[in-house]
C-alpha cells in the first residue's frame, strides 16, 4: 500500500521571490479563501511567533485570521502582509 504526506507548500517557500509568486498567483485566484491560505503558508513559512509580534497581532489572533472561512478586515491583511516583508500592488487587466 502507498502512503502519502500531505502536501505542505511552506516547505518550499524559502525565498522573497517564491513567496510574492505564490501570493500572487493565489490573489489573482479570485477566491479570498486562496489568498488567505496562502497568507498562512507563508506565515508559517516565515515563523508563525515571528509574524505575530512583527504584525503586532497576538499569535492566537493571526491563526483565527489566518483559518479558513475568516473574514480577514484590510487592515488585518495589511499588518500581516508587511510582517511578511512584502507588499500588494495593482495593475491594469487590459492593455490601455
Amino acid at each position: 500500500m502507498t502512503e502519502f504526506t500531505k502536501f505542505d507548500a511552506s516547505e518550499f517557500l524559502d525565498s522573497d521571490d517564491m513567496i510574492a509568486e505564490y501570493l500572487a498567483a493565489a490573489l489573482e485566484d479570485g477566491n479570498p479563501e486562496v489568498f488567505i491560505a496562502a497568507l498562512g503558508d507563508v506565515a508559517k513559512a516565515r515563523g508563525m511567533a515571528k509574524i505575530a509580534e512583527v504584525s503586532g497581532l497576538g499569535r492566537e489572533s493571526l491563526y483565527k485570521a489566518l483559518r479558513p472561512s475568516s473574514k480577514l478586515r484590510y487592515e488585518t491583511v495589511q499588518k500581516i502582509v508587511s510582517a511578511l516583508g512584502v507588499k500588494l500592488t495593482v495593475t491594469t487587466t487590459r492593455a490601455a
